[in-house]
């Protein structure tokens, strides 16, 4: 990597929007690509690198405390953070056991919060450190079935909110929150429900992608605290 350009790790970045952001910030920033295994992430480094970017597999699974701690380790300059994994699930809380609970709060907001712990020095040491969020619009309602998803998006909006002000001056903290987005999760999440799936009537990647490229370039007496995303189509 070259040490003249921000550095930027985006976690989920092998696919859906956290590709599409790569994508976006691969011709200013150095990227470390965040995903679960090697074979996961190779692909969109690969595609990354061929087009002329500067790219690095950040390999870690998130629901591990160690294996967390080991990645972070191994990151030696980081100006912008963007927590772009998760998982989505819906299910009704009167036929909803504890394993499910657990586990979306584990991957989209523990791991989200031991993260950033672990990478703050770095964030706050860089003079310019950014950390977004790609939250949800189910981070501001819910409804039947989303008790699970949007009760971790809540959650995740309520972590933002406090890092933001307790980071205040030093650190900028953004939270996204998108409607509908055209990528694989939103397929299963709209099959759970037994909606029909029609992906025009979705936001693409790359939209969102574009309001992290606004937040990241804000100037530097500026913080863009929360902004919403939503497709034309009424959801």
């Amino acid at each position: 990597m070259t040490t003249l350009r921000p550095v930027a790790l985006i976690t989920g970045g092998s696919r859906g929007i956290g590709r599409a952001i790569a994508h976006e910030l691969a011709s200013t920033h150095d990227l470390l690509i965040g995903g679960s295994s090697p074979e996961s992430v190779g692909g969109a480094v690969d595609d990354l690198r061929a087009a002329g970017a500067s790219a690095e597999a950040f390999i870690c699974d998130l629901a591990d405390e160690d294996d967390t701690a080991r990645a972070a380790g191994q990151v030696r300059r980081l100006d912008v953070l963007i927590h772009s994994a998760g998982i989505g699930t819906s299910g009704e809380v009167g036929e909803t056991g504890r394993d499910p609970w657990r586990r979306i709060f584990e991957l989209n907001v523990i791991a989200v919060a031991d993260l950033t712990r672990l990478l703050l020095p770095l964030l706050r040491e860089s003079g310019r450190g950014h950390v977004l969020t790609i939250n949800s619009g189910s981070g501001y309602k819910s409804g039947p079935g989303g008790g699970l998803y949007s009760g971790s998006k809540f959650a995740l909006r309520a972590l933002t909110d406090a890092l933001r002000e307790e980071e205040r001056g030093t650190v900028r903290v953004t939270s996204v929150h998108p409607g509908r987005v055209d990528t694989d999760m939103q397929v299963q999440l709209q099959a759970e429900k037994g909606r029909p799936y029609v992906a025009a009537e979705h936001l693409r990647p790359a939209s969102v992608a574009a309001v992290v490229r606004m937040a990241v370039d804000a100037t530097p007496e500026a913080n863009v605290d929360e902004v919403s995303i939503r497709p034309v189509f009424v959801e």
